[in-house]
């Protein structure tokens, strides 16, 4: 089953947290680019987690962003996409047949 390119249809970036020091020689947390895709971006079908936040809960939701087969992608990274950050906290791959990578993750309780 190929990935056609008109399944890809929104683009993506993707970012790897990098840690530096600022001029203090303080620590300083960063989001470098690793590459801008095309993706597939699939929903949860609406399901959330609810985790508690102090006393207001924040609903947590999952999305799968499918790209072109891709190594070098891992969790702790990323997604940005309509002025949102996602962060990845899985990376499935098509090992057998090469042609995706999926990106789930997250939405609500990010830091990023």
């Amino acid at each position: 089953m190929s990935l056609s390119a008109g399944k890809l249809n929104r683009r993506v970036l993707i970012q790897r947290r990098t840690e530096g020091t600022d001029e203090a020689g303080g620590p300083l947390l960063t989001w470098d680019d690793v590459a801008t895709v095309w993706a597939n971006v699939a929903g949860d079908a609406g399901l959330a987690t609810i985790r508690a936040s102090g006393d207001l809960p924040a609903p947590i939701k999952r999305y799968s962003f499918r790209i072109r087969f891709r190594e070098g992608l891992d969790e702790g990274m990323r997604v940005v996409y309509g002025g949102q950050n996602f962060d990845v906290k899985a990376v499935r791959m098509d090992y057998a047949g090469r042609e995706w990578t999926d990106l789930v993750a997250e939405i609500g309780a990010n830091d990023g």
